[in-house]
């Protein structure tokens, strides 16, 4: 079975960060992220400064460095996929890695965020700032929902292991694409039925 905490393992340990308001920490996240993004290319000090802001957070978060880095290097194709699309460009080695140094302290500041703050008193934030309870109720169940997602990638995952033999490479991404795929199918069809399952409930 998957772990309840697989997303934010560390989201209920206990340090100063931790026991900071809510409110409090997606303030600060989201004043990282914009000045992470309006910072220019010709100041790397406001780089720098972002940097040490999030080095002391997580050290006063007590989360180990292994475990960020672990997450950030999970993260990290798709920082580096958005990054390469600025190689063709005029001065293109050093906007790809301005962007991908940008990307990568975005993504540092939404794994501190979600790794000390349980996503349940983020909804609360939200409900307290008057986001949309339609918003609101969907990130609640897609929160809910990637977790009965992961645990049925590794039954799939297991089943398709179990009827295959042989360890070639072709046939190890055939078998992951077939998994995928059935993934999708099996999303979809499940995402109909709760969808009905809440209507019938009384759910607009």
């Amino acid at each position: 079975m998957v772990r309840l905490d697989f997303f934010d393992y560390h989201s209920r340990s206990d340090s100063p960060v931790h026991r900071a308001p809510a409110a409090v920490k997606l303030a600060v996240a989201v004043g990282l992220v914009l000045a992470t993004v309006a910072c220019p290319l010709t100041q790397p000090t406001g780089f720098a400064a972002v940097g040490a802001v999030l080095i002391a957070i997580a050290a006063m978060s007590r989360i180990p460095t292994g475990f960020l880095v672990k997450r950030l290097l999970w993260l990290e194709p798709f920082a580096a996929g958005v990054a390469l699309l600025t190689l063709f460009q005029p001065q293109g080695g050093r906007v790809f890695l301005t962007i991908l140094l940008k990307a990568n302290l975005c993504l540092l500041t939404m794994i501190l965020l979600s790794n000390t703050t349980p996503f349940a008193d983020v909804l609360r934030v939200f409900k307290r700032l008057r986001v949309p309870s339609l918003m609101v109720t969907t990130l609640a169940l897609m929160y809910r929902y990637l977790f009965v997602l992961v645990e049925e990638t590794r039954r799939m995952s297991r089943a398709r292991a179990s009827r295959t033999f042989l360890r070639r490479r072709g046939l190890v991404w055939r078998s992951l694409a077939s998994v995928i795929g059935q993934l999708f199918i099996r999303s979809t069809e499940r995402a109909e039925r709760i969808y009905a399952a809440m209507c019938a409930r009384g759910w607009r």
